[in-house]
């Protein structure tokens, strides 16, 4: 297709919306073969559609050779709108629900232990508040079974950590958690404060086995702390409880900690510049049919966090 793009007034009356959604297909495969196979469809079949597509469009949308396929810039263009679309498409099931004042359901949120987040309890309320039929469950477990739980569809939305990037979820920062090494009033070492690490090798540890973030368990196999262990519990609630009571000293969110350090119950042993942070994340399942509950969560909690991001 040469030449300058012949623009096509009557584009929508005459498209087959078919067609649109087959060329979001071939983008997203890479590739006209790819998309073919993904789709159980004759690679042919898809070449003639995506050709009057392009006749529709008057515009060539793609370009192909040895190493795949590469969007023109009406190409792009047209991606783009389709996309756009698509979503709006999804979305319209939701709208339906709120605007006909009937949106019920279950909203299921699994979460590691200790989740300390204004927007996350606002959008809780906020959800509640306007649509008072959707139920509420929240599960809290390990940071790798809240993911696991996410791919398995046992819960579509989740609050937690992770190490890596998973293609079937989506990933929204939430917030940055620091952990910081502490121990009892009762503990020998209340009131001091700890720059060589390796000093404490011999403690005795609380640890919080699976609920253990990776950042936390390579710092500590970096020094070879937590190589004598007191105690273990797989609930930061519980692993503060064992560290109050002088089981042993132990790693918890300073969130989490911070009335436990008010009061004079618990004592952080590092410097705050050496507290290990990361990151935690909003987290939800990458699926179109997700249901309406869920959906407003979602929506009410990105758009607080946004809001909070602004300059």
């Amino acid at each position: 297709m040469t030449g300058p793009p012949r623009f096509n007034a009557n584009f929508a009356a005459h498209v087959d919306w078919n067609l649109l959604r087959l060329f979001v297909d071939i983008v997203k495969a890479g590739g006209i073969g790819a998309a073919a196979r993904r789709l159980s469809r004759q690679q042919p079949t898809i070449s003639a559609a995506l050709k009057r597509l392009e006749d529709h469009a008057g515009a060539r949308l793609l370009n192909r050779g040895a190493t795949g396929i590469e969007l023109t810039t009406a190409g792009r263009a047209l991606f783009l709108i389709c996309e756009d679309m698509f979503e709006a498409a999804r979305m319209a099931p939701h709208q339906i629900a709120q605007a006909v004042k009937r949106v019920e359901g279950l909203a299921r949120i699994q979460v590691v232990s200790s989740v300390i987040s204004a927007e996350f309890d606002e959008a809780i309320a906020s959800l509640h508040r306007r649509h008072p039929s959707i139920r509420i469950e929240i599960r809290v477990s390990p940071w790798r079974e809240v993911l696991d739980a996410l791919e398995r569809g046992e819960a579509e939305l989740g609050v937690g950590y992770d190490s890596m990037v998973r293609s079937t979820l989506t990933y929204e920062p939430l917030f940055l958690e620091t952990q910081q090494l502490y121990c009892a009033r009762s503990h020998p070492l209340f009131g001091s404060r700890i720059t060589k690490t390796t000093d404490l090798r011999e403690e005795g540890f609380v640890l919080t086995g699976a609920d253990e973030v990776e950042t936390i368990t390579k710092l500590r196999q970096r020094y070879r702390l937590g190589t004598v262990v007191n105690g273990l519990a797989e609930d930061i609630h519980e692993a503060m409880r064992l560290i109050m009571l002088g089981v042993g000293i132990g790693f918890l969110p300073v969130m989490a900690a911070a009335d436990g350090v008010k009061s004079g119950r618990l004592w952080p042993l590092l410097p705050d510049d050496t507290a290990p942070s990361y990151e935690m994340y909003l987290l939800a399942r990458l699926s179109p049919s997700r249901d309406t509950a869920a959906q407003l969560f979602l929506d009410e909690i990105i758009r607080r966090l946004r809001a909070t991001r602004r300059p």
